[in-house]
């Protein structure tokens, strides 16, 4: 959600913020822009996507080696010319580009205006800069100082980049709920809102903590201060990145390459945790914290999106094999409904990017409660793997691609790693049970790979329903969740209107949608429930909706009784979401495109959710 990337150095700006903008566009955006430093401030920006902007600024002189660039995604505003960032303070003598939202925004505008000061936009980030640029020239203090006395009595979340005409060899930024990284070059220095526009040029980096000012100068070393002006001695981390890993690789699209990975992205996350012939799990980030889950009362899970189905999953997990109590809350509802936490609780949040902002609110509201937080996320050094107090990383690699895909399997996969390690510590599965279920989850990945090859028969079956305008989702127990994550992905890429249901709810109000137009997915393989499933898919034909049915291999039964069969390979119950949710994945990609959709950049979407 938003985008920034900034350079100062040696080189032309230009083409590093450019690269650096289309290395962000998966992050979900409506507008870009950017600033270039030479001898004055040019600021170009517009509606739109970065090749809009650089046809905006074809003619135009692009030169200097300082510089800053931003892709929006509107908060404040709608989307157009005028809201993009960068934007001027009043005398045109600084510039800003900004990720979050300043909540007392209305408030300091108005004190502003007071003070004569005008505005251009409809945004939260130029009341921003016109602060800064007040307390600069009214206290007579440098551009740092003012920063950091702006950034005090500013309430919310922000990730900001400044640049002064007056200081042509410097950039400051600063974050507090938004994510930033200073990577450190030879003679040069990259800013980034992650580090895929860095990894080309450096693997150095120092991921800014929250209340953290960077000030970077021209050939000098990088420092930095808090907000309460203590020194902070930068922390260099070596970036585990490679660029190989955040291009397309010869898929059409990042989505279609991240089903396609999730073979090795689930074996990379159970690889060193599950052994086979010491018949064990070990999970070395939370090994401090076992006895804690082990005597917990309860067990809270709180994510957002998709994280919030693989939760699902968990919950399903965690009670029936380890047999403590599970709750799934989502994060947007769970920090504003007073809820009910005790030090005894342990709270687990789950995330892609590590940096939901949601999430990231509600670790803070159960720590403020004593429970103990443990994190599930994909990004090494990212907000939530610092909030938490232990954790574990899928190690899913990038995930470019807006509409997750290879996280949720990831996040599965460690959710079954924990059940299974709380279920043998508590000896609530007998031996012989608990080394099956090892063997079989770690056939998984040969599995998805199977499952991978019926990508042109699901193709197929797109062609027929991509336009469709509703569909329904329906399975019960383990594959409930998948059915609602199947759904979320039609509806995100594909933009038709579709509902995943607990199968046997169907009849209570769902049933009332079905006809001949209707396609139907159900998630039928033959463990758990398989017979009442059945039912339900009769149920369907009777009113002509149309079943498009996941089954087991060689399942004839419901194979005649749907309209389109997807046989996927046999699996242990509780392992069916890792393997179902596949071709689900497939049938929205494939609609998707055949409708002519942005898949790796839907409408209105964000991949890091940044704001609430």
């Amino acid at each position: 959600m938003c985008g920034i990337v900034a350079y100062i150095g040696p080189r032309e700006a230009y083409p590093i913020l450019m690269k650096g903008l289309r290395r962000l566009e998966y992050r979900g955006y409506d507008s870009a822009g950017l600033c270039l430093l030479n001898s004055d401030l040019k600021v170009f920006k517009c509606k739109g996507k970065v090749s809009d902007l650089e046809d905006h600024v074809k003619d135009s002189d692009i030169s200097g080696n300082i510089g800053m660039a931003h892709t929006r995604w509107a908060t404040h505003g709608e989307p157009n010319q005028i809201n993009a960032h960068p934007h001027f303070s009043q005398n045109k003598s600084l510039a800003i580009i900004h990720n979050g939202i300043i909540e007392n925004y209305a408030a300091l505008r108005s004190e502003l205006m007071n003070r004569g000061y005008a505005f251009t936009s409809d945004t939260d980030t130029e009341v921003l800069i016109h602060l800064i640029e007040d307390i600069k020239i009214n206290e007579k203090v440098s551009l740092q100082e003012a920063v950091r006395i702006a950034l005090n009595q500013v309430i919310g979340a922000y990730a900001i980049v400044v640049i002064s005409k007056s200081s042509p060899d410097k950039i400051i930024a600063a974050r507090k709920g938004s994510p930033l990284v200073v990577g450190i070059g030879k003679n040069e220095f990259f800013v980034a809102s992650d580090a895929t526009p860095i990894i080309e040029y450096t693997d150095n980096v120092v991921f800014l903590n929250d209340e953290e000012i960077a000030i970077i100068r021209r050939n000098d070393e990088l420092k930095i201060l808090t907000v309460k002006n203590q020194e902070k001695t930068p922390y260099i981390q070596k970036l585990e990145l490679s660029l190989s890993a955040i291009e397309k690789g010869g898929y059409d699209h990042f989505m279609l390459k991240e089903i396609f990975e999730q073979p090795r992205s689930i074996h990379d996350s159970m690889r060193g945790r599950l052994h086979l012939e010491q018949g064990l799990v070990t999970l070395g980030g939370i090994r401090d914290y076992e006895q804690k889950l082990l005597n917990a009362k309860r067990i809270i899970i709180t994510a957002c999106g998709t994280s919030w189905h693989a939760g699902l999953v968990g919950e399903y997990l965690i009670e029936d094999l380890a047999r403590i109590p599970v709750e799934v809350e989502y994060s947007s509802e769970f920090r504003y409904r007073n809820p009910i936490i005790t030090e005894e609780d342990v709270v687990i949040a789950i995330s892609q990017s590590g940096e939901t902002a949601d999430t990231l609110a509600a670790i803070e509201l159960a720590k403020g409660k004593g429970a103990t937080v443990l994190g599930i996320c994909n990004v090494v050094g990212s907000s939530i793997a610092r909030a938490t107090h232990a954790g574990v990383f899928t190690h899913a690699g990038p995930e470019i691609g807006v509409a997750s895909t290879k996280a949720f399997t990831a996040q599965v996969a460690v959710l079954t790693l924990l059940a299974l390690l709380l279920a043998q510590k508590k000896g609530t599965l007998p031996t012989s049970h608990f080394r099956r279920l090892l063997v079989e989850l770690s056939t998984i990945p040969d599995k998805v790979e199977q499952t991978l090859k019926l990508n042109d028969k699901v193709k197929e079956i797109a062609d027929i329903y991509m336009n469709a305008t509703n569909a329904l989702y329906l399975g019960r127990g383990y594959n409930f969740p998948v059915a609602l994550e199947g759904a979320l992905k039609l509806k995100e890429i594909s933009y038709i209107h579709a509902e995943g249901y607990p199968a046997a709810e169907m009849k209570h109000g769902p049933i009332a949608l079905i006809d001949e137009q209707m396609p139907v997915c159900v998630i039928a393989t033959r463990r758990g429930t398989y017979e009442k499933v059945i039912s339900n898919i009769q149920e369907v034909k009777a009113r002509k909706g149309k079943i498009i049915a996941i089954i087991n291999e060689g399942d004839e039964t419901v194979k005649n009784l749907a309209d389109h069969s997807i046989e996927i390979p046999e699996t242990e119950e509780i392992l069916v979401p890792l393997i179902a949710t596949i071709p689900l994945q497939l049938l929205s990609y494939h609609i998707a495109v055949m409708r002519n959709c942005n898949v790796d950049q839907p409408r209105n979407l964000a991949k890091s959710v940044t704001v609430e």
